[in-house]
C-alpha cells in the first residue's frame, strides 16, 4: 500500500519541478534574441545571394539567344 507521506512528498516534488519548468519558458534572454538576429541576418543573406544568382542565370540566357 502506499504511504500518505510519500504520495504527498512525490506531489509536492512533481509541484516545484512543474514551477521550476514553467519558469524556463518566461522571456528570452539576450543570446536567444541575438541568435534570432542572426538567423534572420542569415536568411537576408540567403536571399540576396540566391536574387544575385537569378540575375546572373537570366544574363547568360541572354547571351546564348
Amino acid at each position: 500500500m502506499i504511504k500518505p507521506g510519500k504520495t504527498l512528498s512525490a506531489a509536492v516534488m512533481l509541484a516545484a519541478l512543474l514551477v521550476a519548468l514553467s519558469g524556463c519558458e518566461k522571456k528570452e534572454g539576450p543570446i536567444e534574441q541575438a541568435g534570432k538576429q542572426v538567423d534572420q541576418a542569415a536568411e537576408k543573406v540567403g536571399q540576396e545571394v540566391e536574387k544575385a544568382g537569378d540575375k546572373i542565370q537570366d544574363a547568360a540566357q541572354g547571351d546564348k539567344k
